[in-house]
């Protein structure tokens, strides 16, 4: 079933509607070709979903008409920022749409020192557009509650300091120390405590960054015997931690 967000002055649960307006009308009536009557989800974009059914097409809205409202429990119980140093060809697409499915709540494009990409001021403002919409549609298909925010490229430097509001910041490197203490590092993690985890661009961090990021509070961590391309690294950790914090144990 098709789902959609709203913001919270575009829901009115006293006449059990919603008003859907933007591009969306356009996905609705032309793309998909939905009917009245049919049936869709509407999330607010937090907490709340709603099953409704299209009541009326207008110029510039969709009228649907709320069956019922429930409080799901899709998200993961912490808040998870992916640091994702910028990779080459459209990679960064399929780290972002694989990021939200897993349940990250923010993605970082940061730039760091053997990023081979480089962006100028408005390359990366019409990236960041793209990015953002494949966030939406990963969102929309894996029946997130929210839309994780892509946010614009920012520095090594700036990341960490965004970083230094988490509660725990990861960082996978090839010469962390082994998986005893990977194992102790993550098991400690409890549900509810924000999380960074940092991954380099091909060709990984150099010394001097990893330096900076551990100084900066971040906890090196192994992902294994193997060398992991920079597009499976990121889902490899966060594979790992929506299990255990799925778990809680």
């Amino acid at each position: 079933m098709q789902r959609f967000f709203v913001e919270a002055h575009q829901i009115e649960e006293e006449k059990h509607q919603i008003h859907i307006t933007g591009s969306d009308v356009k996905h609705i009536r032309n793309v998909l070709r939905m009917k009245t009557g049919e049936e869709l989800w509407i999330s607010n974009g937090a907490d709340r979903e709603y099953h409704c059914t299209i009541e009326a097409f207008g110029e510039e809205e969709v009228l649907l008409h709320i069956l019922y409202a429930q409080e799901p429990d899709y998200e993961l119980p912490s808040r998870i920022c992916l640091f994702q140093g910028l990779p080459k060809a459209d990679k960064m697409e399929l780290i972002i749409q694989k990021a939200v499915e897993l349940g990250a709540c923010e993605i970082i494009p940061v730039e760091t020192k053997r990023c081979v990409v480089k962006l100028d001021a408005k390359k990366a403002e019409k990236k960041a557009q793209r990015w953002q919409q494949i966030a939406e549609s990963a969102a929309k298909q894996s029946k997130r509650m929210l839309i994780p925010k892509v946010k614009n490229v920012v520095t090594f430097r700036e990341a960490l300091a965004y970083a230094g509001e988490l509660d725990v910041i990861l960082i996978p490197y090839e010469l962390a120390k082994g998986m005893g203490e990977t194992k102790a590092i993550l098991s400690a993690i409890e549900p509810g405590q924000s999380i960074g985890i940092f991954i380099g661009p091909e060709g990984g961090f150099e010394e001097t960054e990893v330096e900076a990021a551990v100084c900066a509070g971040a906890r090196p961590i192994t992902l294994g015997r193997r060398i992991l391309r920079t597009e499976t690294a990121g889902l490899a950790i966060l594979s790992v931690l929506m299990f255990r914090l799925e778990c809680g144990d």
